[in-house]
């Protein structure tokens, strides 16, 4: 598996449920309060500057799409949707 151009292949960290003020469960999908996510970086494009495999980055949320391989679910963004590397 090899990601083309700018892409980035992603593997986005599992965030947990969290409890509203009024008791109310939400999923990490259902969060507005948080704009970008964490995620573990698998591979990268052969024009992606400033990002190496392994890294972990903070991206936008809405970025990208998803994307399954051999039944592990991946996210491809492109590189300038990555906010900042950890």
């Amino acid at each position: 598996m090899k990601v083309m151009g700018k892409y980035v292949l992603i593997d986005p960290k599992k965030e947990g449920q969290v409890k509203t003020k009024s008791g109310l469960d939400l999923g990490s999908t259902h969060r507005q309060d948080i704009r970008y996510r964490e995620a573990k970086v698998i591979d990268i494009g052969i024009e992606v500057n400033g990002v190496i495999k392994n890294d972990v980055i903070y991206y936008d949320r809405h970025a990208g799409f998803d994307l399954e391989v051999d039944g592990t679910f991946y996210k491809v963004i492109k590189e300038f949707d990555i906010v900042m590397i950890l």
